[in-house]
């Protein structure tokens, strides 16, 4: 597998504090990653690093997508979704006072075509792109496990039926890389079986995925590589048994109890 995305010693401080140092590693195309470590260690300020929302005070991230290869550091949001990365975050961020399926429109706008004077007098074009839009906003909302829950409003869904209504907003701007920073947050068991059944559907629509985890029953049972980092720093990566068993991944992070119990 070739890499899709290329981290090559990335560096992100603020101020004085060292959030990541040299962090290197890549990702394959088709696979399904995890990136694990303790609370600071640096999961998430990578993760916006490589979605645009914050820049790399060094280093390079490289996208090859489509035979072609972009240096996406420092790249706004809406340029690298357009490039096809897509996050979901930790805290959820939906639009909690509208509907289910208006916040998955918001995540297919990115690829429409329509100019703003086709949108104020709504002509032919402007028309059918919006039905089309609607259309594929269900289709998402299917594949998720949300099919008729369209005009509910999203602020009054159960949280685990929420955290899918985010994955399906994500996968709406088509993505080729889908970044999931902690999915299974807050999930009981069953929506935590139901989320790694959804992984690897998304990962069987020749989508990526990057996985930000701390449930280790999740990343032992979807990840196929896992990414260790500690103090903002690279630590290891292996094979799922093979990082749960690292002495050095062990005593920065599992402890032997959580990884006797993964």
């Amino acid at each position: 597998m070739t890499p899709i995305l290329e981290i090559k010693k990335l560096f992100k401080s603020f101020g004085g504090l060292e959030a990541l140092k040299d962090i290197t590693f890549d990702i394959k195309r088709g696979e399904i990653i995890g990136l694990i470590g303790p609370n600071g260690a640096g999961k998430t300020t990578l993760f916006n690093c490589v979605a645009g929302i914050e820049k790399p005070t060094g280093g390079q991230i490289i996208l090859t997508n489509g035979g072609r290869t972009t240096s996406i550091g420092g790249k706004k949001p809406e340029a690298v979704t357009g490039l096809g990365i897509a996050r979901t975050f930790q805290n959820i961020r939906l639009f909690d006072n509208l509907t289910v399926i208006d916040n998955v429109k918001i995540g297919r706008h990115c690829r429409t075509r329509s100019i703003f004077f086709g949108a104020v007098v709504r002509n032919r074009f402007q028309r059918a792109e919006e039905k089309g839009i609607t259309e594929s906003a269900h289709q998402f909302l299917d594949f998720v496990g949300l099919k008729d829950r369209g005009e509910e409003i999203a602020s009054s869904m159960p949280y685990g039926d929420q955290r899918r209504l985010e994955i399906a907003r994500a996968l709406a701007t088509e993505p080729h890389l889908l970044m999931l920073d902690e999915p299974a947050a807050g999930m009981n068991p069953q929506e935590s079986r139901d989320l790694m059944a959804l992984i690897r559907r998304i990962r069987d629509k020749d989508i990526t995925i990057l996985l930000i985890e701390h449930d280790m029953k999740v990343v032992m049972g979807v990840c196929e590589r896992v990414v260790v980092i500690n103090h903002g720093e690279w630590l290891t990566e292996g094979e799922p048994q093979e990082v749960q068993n690292n002495p050095k991944v062990i005593e920065a992070y599992l402890g032997t109890g959580a990884a006797n119990a993964a």
